[in-house]
C-alpha cells in the first residue's frame, strides 16, 4: 500500500535558495504534503511571504507555536549551518515534538544552487557531530572529469559511495562502479539511479563491475576494456581488529590487489590514480596500517614510471590523499555506539584519553575529488583533519542525542586497546613535512625518503609465499604467524607495539 502524505504539513528550516527549491518542489509535485511554513532566523525575511508560504521566526521563539501533528515533518534545509547550528535547531524542533526530521546534504553536495527533495534523508548523528563545512565548488573542482570515463573502486563502501553521489555532477561520460560485493554495489547503483530521476547532477552512464582485485588477469582485462581515464581507489579491508585476526586475507587483497590495479592502469593509460590512503599508514602498527603504507609507496613507484608528458592537454598524474577517521562508516565507532545505546549499553570505549581526528565522509571526498583534479603526479597529499576529538566525548554527545544521559541511563565502559590499535593516529611521520598548498583543507606532503628502509618490490616478492601457494615455500602458505614475524622483522614501528 502506497503511503498517503497528502495530509502531511511540512515545515522547512531555512527559507533560502535551498527551502524555496524544495517547497517548488513539493508543490510541483503535490504527492508529498504541503508546506506551511518556512521558519527561519534572518529579520530580512521573515514576515515575508515566498510563493504564498509564510516566512516565520526567530526559531528558536516561534517553533513552539505550531500545533503538530503526528504526520508533520521538518525539513531542515540550511546547506552551509554548521553542526553547532543543527545540534540547538535539531534539539528545538525535538522539544516541540516532531518526530520526523529530515536534512539536506551539506553544501559541499548543493551544486550552484540545486537542490532537491530526493537528496533529503533522515537526520544523522555524524550531521551533529562534525565541523564548519568547507564550501567547495564542487562543479567547478570536477570540470576535469568532464567527458571521461571514471573509475572508483569500493563503490559501494562508504567513501566510495559518497565519491560516485558527487560525481553524478561532474559531467563524466561514464561511471564506472568496481567491488566484489553484489549488494552493496546493486545499492548504490540502485540510489545514483533514483537521483538521476530526481533530478540530481547529470545524465552520467552508470556501469556497475563486479570484480576481483586479487585477480590480475581479470584487472588488466576490465581496465582495458572500460578505457577508463580516472581511477579512484578507495577499495580496501579496513577493519583493524578482523584484520589482526586475518592478516594474510589484508596483505593479498590490499597490498596484491593495488598492486594489479596499477600495473593494469599504468598498461592501459588510465591519466589520473588517486589512492584513498589513512592515517594508519604511518609509523604502522596494524597489518592494515601495513598494507597502506606498501600502496602508498606502490603508488609513489608508479608515478616514477609514468613520468607525465607535460605537453599533453592531460598529463598523468599518480597520487595519494591521506586522510584520518571519517564519521558514520561502516566499522566505525558511530554505528557501534548506536547499536549499544540501542541496547541500554554499556557503550564500549577503548580509553578515556583515546583521541581520533574525524571529518564527514562528504566533506572528505568532496576534498578528495578536487585534490584528484588539482593533484600532481607524484605528489602525495594530507587533508586537514582539524583538531583531534576524545572518543569518549563522542560517546557522550551520541547518547545525548539519542535522548538519554551518559552514566545516568547509558554506562560507558572502558575496555583497553585491542591489538592493533594505538591511543591516537599521528597524520604524518617525523619525516614528512605537511605544506599548505592554495586550496582549502589540502595539504602538501613534502617528499622524504620513507621511514622503513625496505624497497616496496622486493618486500612484496616476500609476501607473495603467504598469500600465493608456491612449491618452494609450502609452510609459508597462509601462515600467519610467520607472517608477522617478517612484519616485525622489516617495519620498526610495528615490532615496537604489540607484536614484539
Amino acid at each position: 500500500m502506497i503511503n498517503d502524505y497528502s495530509e502531511t504539513n511540512i515545515y522547512i528550516i531555512g527559507a533560502g535558495f535551498a527551502g524555496t527549491m524544495l517547497a517548488r518542489e513539493i508543490k510541483e509535485k503535490g504527492i508529498f504534503g504541503t508546506v506551511c511554513a518556512f521558519l527561519d532566523d534572518d529579520n530580512e525575511k521573515i514576515g515575508s511571504t515566498i510563493d504564498g508560504v509564510p516566512v516565520i521566526g526567530p526559531i528558536s521563539s516561534t517553533a513552539h507555536l505550531i500545533r503538530i501533528e503526528p504526520k508533520d515533518e521538518a525539513l531542515i534545509a540550511i546547506p552551509s549551518a554548521a553542526p553547532s547550528t543543527l545540534r540547538t535547531i535539531y534539539t528545538i524542533l525535538k522539544e516541540v515534538g516532531f518526530s520526523r526530521i529530515r536534512i539536506l546534504p551539506g553544501i559541499a553536495q548543493i551544486l550552484e544552487g540545486n537542490a532537491h527533495l530526493i537528496q533529503a534523508r533522515q537526520i544523522d548523528p555524524q550531521d551533529l557531530l562534525g565541523r564548519a563545512p568547507v564550501a567547495i565548488n564542487l562543479k567547478e573542482s570536477l570540470a576535469y572529469l568532464r567527458g571521461k570515463r571514471v573509475l572508483i573502486t569500493g563503490a559501494g563502501g562508504s567513501i566510495g559511495s559518497e565519491l560516485a553521489r558527487q560525481l553524478l555532477s561532474g559531467g563524466a561520460e561514464r561511471l564506472f562502479l568496481f567491488g566484489h560485493g553484489e549488494n552493496s554495489i546493486y545499492q548504490i547503483d540502485r540510489e545514483l539511479r533514483l537521483l538521476q530521476e530526481g533530478g540530481v547532477g547529470e545524465k552520467a552512464t552508470i556501469v556497475p563491475v563486479i570484480g576481483d582485485m586479487k585477480n590480475r588477469d581479470y584487472m588488466h582485462y576490465i581496465i582495458k576494456q572500460l578505457r577508463c581515464d580516472v581511477v579512484f581507489h578507495t577499495a580496501a579491508y579496513k577493519h583493524v581488529p578482523l584484520m589482526e585476526e586475518n592478516p594474510v586475507a589484508v596483505i593479498e587483497n590490499n597490498v596484491f590487489g593495488t598492486a594489479n590495479l596499477l600495473s593494469a592502469c599504468i598498461e592501459s593509460g588510465v591519466t589520473r590514480f588517486v589512492l584513498i590512503s589513512t592515517d594508519k599508514a604511518v609509523q604502522p602498527v596494524s597489518v592494515y596500517g601495513v598494507s597502506k603504507m606498501l600502496c602508498e609507496q606502490m603508488v609513489m613507484q608508479a608515478a616514477a614510471t609514468v613520468q607525465p608528458d607535460n605537453d599533453l592537454a592531460d598529463p598523468r598524474s599518480y597520487m595519494f590523499v591521506r586522510f584520518g577517521n571519517v564519521l558514520g562508516s561502516r566499522g566505525s565507532i558511530l554505528p557501534l555506539f548506536i547499536d549499544q545505546i540501542r541496547k541500554g549499553g554499556p557503550v564500549t570505549v577503548t580509553d578515556p584519553a583515546m583521541v581520533r581526528y574525524f571529518m564527514t565522509i562528504p566533506e572528505a571526498c568532496s576534498l578528495v575529488l578536487k585534490t584528484g583534479g588539482v593533484g600532481k603526479n607524484g605528489e602525495s597529499y594530507l587533508l586537514d583533519m582539524g583538531e583531534p576529538v576524545k572518543i569518549v566525548e563522542v560517546a557522550e554527545q551520541l547518547i545525548r542525542f539519542m535522548g538519554y544521559e551518559p552514566e545516568v541511563d547509558i554506562p560507558i565502559t572502558f575496555i583497553g586497546a585491542r591489538p592493533g590499535e594505538r591511543l591516537d593516529e599521528p597524520l604524518w611521520s617525523p619525516e614528512e613535512n605537511p605544506q599548505p598548498t592554495e586550496f582549502s583543507r589540502i595539504l602538501r606532503l613534502e617528499k622524504q625518503k620513507s621511514p622503513v628502509k625496505l624497497n616496496p618490490q622486493a618486500f612484496m616478492e616476500s609476501l607473495k609465499p603467504f598469500c600465493f601457494k608456491e612449491k618452494e615455500f609450502p609452510d609459508l602458505y597462509r601462515n600467519k604467524k610467520e607472517l608477522f614475524n617478517l612484519l616485525t622483522s622489516a617495519v620498526p614501528s610495528f615490532k615496537e607495539t604489540h607484536h614484539a
